[in-house]
Parts: structure tokens; C-alpha cells; sequence
């Protein structure tokens, strides 16, 4: 006798209310990384504070995410994914509140703690629920529509944030979070099922204790690394405390935890490890570099924090249009042809950025950028549905937790080494330029590019030949460090195209063998 099939539910497929929930409430908290970097020198001069102690605002905002994104699928398995991802939204938001009223730089800092700790328990489990909530053959197009929120939200954050910080409106940073927090918060109330594992993990505090020094004794290390240089003793010492304590933590993960907080065994996968390894060297490749061009266009060419955000749009738009797609072509034909195009074209991509100039027309890096975005759309969502895919269903929080701890970590350091490159490019005098014409008063600085400068009054002819000779050095270190990112993007190639999927047969997730149990009320879970 043939058994029945699963009963419909009436409305709205399961999965498709998944997908919603999940979009509202993570894309309050990615919107909310880069909206705030347009507001640093205003909250700087609010405050009256320094830029040693002022940089803690987006500091200790990293710090956080890095230190409790490692936690995110230990306490999704012991205490239900549900209630930890409304927990993480709700931190987050309450993180946001207190921020918006901050009276002082230091309860600021307190806030963006919390904004941290909720982001980084929330980004994670969101990817695991959405990964378990669809059926093989259309995992991709899940975290190909999920990725839209991934990749737009960040570009929203710098025209957002120069809106409000030119209207005077810096508080409002921070308050435009809870009517998007609250909507997050009340669908995954009425539409997510509680899941968890039926073995709940065990405590295990050495893990803990190492991994929240580990992780954030290496993210400290590289946030501070370009300003006090990679040989500073302060910057070896919290390296060499980090990874010390991150080797203790692998070790006792592995042969001694019984309830491990991340599933390094699953490094073991082979298909796991290539994909992880991919995006590894893609987030150097991509994200990486994506902090070059808004120094650029500010520094060098005078635009204001809101003119770089609509300059960088276009990158945003053909990522959000390609990311879905490249989702759907994920489920029919694999990975390798997708990484191949899309490592191919960043190549070619970031070798004409290498080549930009003091006068390279805005219509031209317009363009650049846009191409940008189609090699994001390509790789970055497909390399995580990749190395996701091979985990068991009732693994999914852990790998999720996993992969977005470790990418976290990898792009911190590359972000530091493009920055190091960057500065090394630099003469004391140029340095010494650089805080008092673009530090100065806005009385005696109109407009603060270095390669397009209008300053107030007759500059003398030598202020004029530092000025110029400043433009060729940040010019030359923006080549350099593009040109670094071309090498990682030339090894992401090479790395993808080991990975499964056409010309070769691609059976799918489904017929992997690591699909393992999993709740699919909707459809049948079928392969590829």
C-alpha cells in the first residue's frame, strides 16, 4: 500500500514564510555594519572624543559578531533554533535603542556590544533555518534570494547613513532598526518552527573560554594591525594570544570536548573543505578589497560619504539581480561553471582596477563596479550553499556557525594585510599630510580629495607639490593592493574548478548521502 502524502498547509508554503522571516531580520543587521561608518566623524565630534577611543564604536562591533558567531549553533541545539535567532534579533534591537539615546561615547560603545552579540547569534542560525526549510533542488535558489539581502543591505548602509547624517539625524542610524527589527521579529514569532537537537549538547566551558579569546584576541589584533604596523609588540602579542588560544581550542574540540561548540570535523568533507577554502580566499578577493574604493572616491577624489554610496550602488544592483539567478543555475548544474565565470570576470575586474587613475572617470568605475557585482553574485552565495551542502540536515546551525565564524576572521586579516599595503605605500610626509589636510577645519578645507583638493586661500607651491605628490603615492598603493586581490581571485579560480557540477554529471545535494533527517511538510525533498 502506497502511503499517503504529507497534508498541504493551507497559504503561504512553510518554506517561503522561512525565507521572509529570515530576509526581514537579517537584513536589519547587516544594514547596520556600514551605516554606521558613514556617521564615525560625526559621532566623533558628538562625543568629543579622540580617534584612538572614538574607534571603538565600530571595533568593538566587529569584536562582538567574531566572538559570538562561533556560539550561535551550540545554543541553537541546546536550547531550540528559534528561540536563540529571536533571542540574537532581540539583543540586537535592544542594542539599537540604547544606541540611538546613547548620552556618551562609552554607553555607545556598551551598545554596539550588544548590537554585535545579537548580530552574531542571528546571521548564522538565519542560513541554517532557510537551508533546512527548503528541499534539495531548491536550496540554492533560497540562498540566492537570501544573498540579495546579503549583498544590498551593505550598499543601503552609506546612502542611508549620509541622508541622515547631512540632515543632522545621526541618532536616526540607529533608530531606523526597530521598525525593521520589530517586523523581523513578530514574522519569525508566527511563522518559525522550533527545532533542536534531541541530544542537547553539553556545556563545555574550556571551549568557551577559548574560543571568546581566540576569536577576539585575533579580530582586536587585525583591527588595530595597519594603524601600529604587523611588527608592533602589541600587535604580535594579541596575535600570538589569539592563536594561541584558538590552537588549544581546535584541540580540545577534537579529541577531548564531547559536546564540541563547532564541528571541525567536518573539515573532513572533501567537497566541505574545497568550498570553504574557496570562500575563504574570495572573501580576501572580494569583500576584502571592497573597503579600497570608498577610501578612494573620499580621499582621493573629494566625494562625500553620501555621493560614494550612490557611486557604489551599481555594484549592489547587478549582485542582487545576479545572486538569485545564480542561485537557480546552482540547483540545475553545480558550482564549477558558476565559480569559474564568476572568478573569471573578477579577474579581469580587479586587474582594470589596478589600473584606475587620479582622473579615471566616475562613468568608468561606475561600470567597474557593476561588474564587480556580477562577480559577487556568482561566488560568494554559491561557495556557502556548496560547502553548507555537505553537511547533514541536523548539523546545518553548526556548519553554518562554522563557516560564518571562520570567513569572519579570514576577511578581518585581509582587510588588515589591504590596508597595511595600502599605508606601506605612503612617505612620513604624506602621512603627516594626510591629518592635517584631511583632518583640518572645514573653514580651511572646502573639499577634502587629495587628487581634485580645493582649499580655502592660496596654498603655497610646495603645499601644492606635497599635495600632488600624496595623490601618486595613495595611487600607486591602491594598484598594489589591487593587484594582490587579482592573485587571490586567480587562486579562487583555480580552487573552484575542483569543486563538483558541469561539464561533469551533478546529482545534487540530494544524492550526496549527507542530507540526514530533516522536516519538509511542504514537498518532498528531491535531488537536483
Amino acid at each position: 500500500m502506497i502511503p499517503a502524502a504529507p497534508p498541504r498547509e493551507p497559504g503561504l508554503p512553510y518554506k517561503w514564510k522561512v525565507l521572509i522571516s529570515v530576509i526581514f531580520g537579517i537584513f536589519m543587521v547587516i544594514l547596520d555594519t556600514t551605516v554606521v561608518n558613514v556617521a564615525f566623524q560625526t559621532l566623533r565630534t558628538e562625543f568629543g572624543a579622540g580617534i584612538q577611543s572614538s574607534q571603538w564604536i565600530i571595533s568593538i562591533y566587529v569584536l562582538a559578531l567574531g566572538i559570538s558567531t562561533p556560539l550561535s549553533g551550540f545554543l541553537a541545539d541546546r536550547f531550540g533554533i528559534k528561540r536563540i535567532y529571536l533571542t540574537g534579533l532581540t539583543t540586537f534591537l535592544i542594542g539599537s535603542l540604547l544606541s540611538g539615546f546613547a548620552p556618551g561615547l562609552w554607553y555607545l560603545v556598551g551598545s554596539r556590544a550588544l548590537q554585535g552579540i545579537g548580530g552574531g547569534i542571528a546571521i548564522p542560525l538565519g542560513s541554517a533555518m532557510l537551508f533546512a526549510a527548503f528541499p534539495p533542488a531548491e536550496q540554492g535558489l533560497a540562498l540566492g534570494v537570501f544573498g540579495i539581502a546579503l549583498l544590498v543591505a551593505p550598499a543601503l548602509g552609506p546612502i542611508l547613513g549620509g541622508l541622515l547624517v547631512d540632515q543632522h539625524l545621526w541618532r536616526w542610524i540607529f533608530f531606523i532598526n526597530i521598525p525593521i527589527g520589530i517586523l523581523g521579529i513578530t514574522l519569525a514569532s508566527r511563522f518559525l518552527r522550533e527545532r533542536r537537537n534531541p541530544q542537547a549538547p553539553v556545556l563545555n566551558p574550556v571551549s568557551i573560554a577559548t574560543s571568546v579569546v581566540g576569536f577576539g584576541s585575533v579580530l582586536y589584533a587585525a583591527s588595530i594591525a595597519a594603524d601600529h604596523g604587523w611588527t608592533s609588540g602589541t600587535v604580535g602579542l594579541w596575535f600570538g594570544i589569539g592563536f594561541a588560544a584558538l590552537a588549544l581550542f581546535a584541540l580540545n574540540e577534537l579529541f577531548r570536548a564531547k559536546s564540541p561548540l563547532l564541528n571541525l570535523r567536518l573539515f573532513a568533507r572533501r567537497n566541505f573543505l574545497r568550498a570553504s577554502l574557496v570562500g575563504y580566499v574570495s572573501v580576501l578577493a572580494l569583500f576584502g578589497a571592497e573597503f579600497l574604493m570608498p577610501v578612494y572616491l573620499q580621499a582621493l577624489r573629494g566625494r562625500s560619504a553620501l555621493e560614494t554610496g550612490l557611486i557604489l550602488l551599481p555594484l549592489a544592483i547587478t549582485a542582487g539581480i545576479t545572486t538569485p539567478l545564480a542561485g537557480r543555475l546552482y540547483d540545475k548544474i553545480g558550482p564549477r561553471a558558476l565559480l569559474t565565470a564568476g572568478f573569471g570576470v573578477l579577474m579581469i575586474n580587479t586587474w582594470q582596477l589596478s589600473q584606475i587613475t587620479a582622473d579615471t572617470t566616475i562613468r568608468w568605475i561606475l561600470f567597474l563596479l557593476a561588474l564587480r557585482g556580477l562577480a559577487l553574485g556568482l561566488t560568494v552565495q554559491t561557495t556557502f550553499v556548496t560547502a553548507l551542502g555537505d553537511v547533514p540536515r541536523d548539523g546545518v546551525a553548526r556548519g553554518s556557525s562554522l563557516i560564518n565564524s571562520t570567513r569572519f576572521v579570514v576577511q578581518s586579516i585581509g582587510v588588515a594585510v589591504l590596508a597595511t599595503v595600502l599605508a606601506g605605500s605612503l612617505s612620513p610626509q604624506v602621512k603627516n599630510l594626510q591629518r592635517t589636510f584631511l583632518e583640518a577645519p572645514q573653514a580651511a578645507v572646502r573639499r577634502t580629495g587629495l587628487c581634485e583638493p580645493r582649499v580655502a586661500g592660496a596654498p603655497s607651491p610646495a603645499m601644492l607639490s606635497l599635495i600632488r605628490q600624496a595623490c601618486a603615492e595613495y595611487v600607486g598603493g591602491f594598484e598594489r593592493a589591487y593587484r594582490l586581490t587579482f592573485y587571490a581571485a586567480l587562486l579562487a579560480l583555480l580552487l573552484g574548478m575542483t569543486l563538483p557540477g558541469w561539464p561533469a554529471k551533478w546529482h545534487g545535494r540530494g544524492t550526496t548521502g549527507s542530507q540526514g533527517s530533516g522536516d519538509h511538510r511542504d514537498q518532498p525533498a528531491v535531488g537536483a
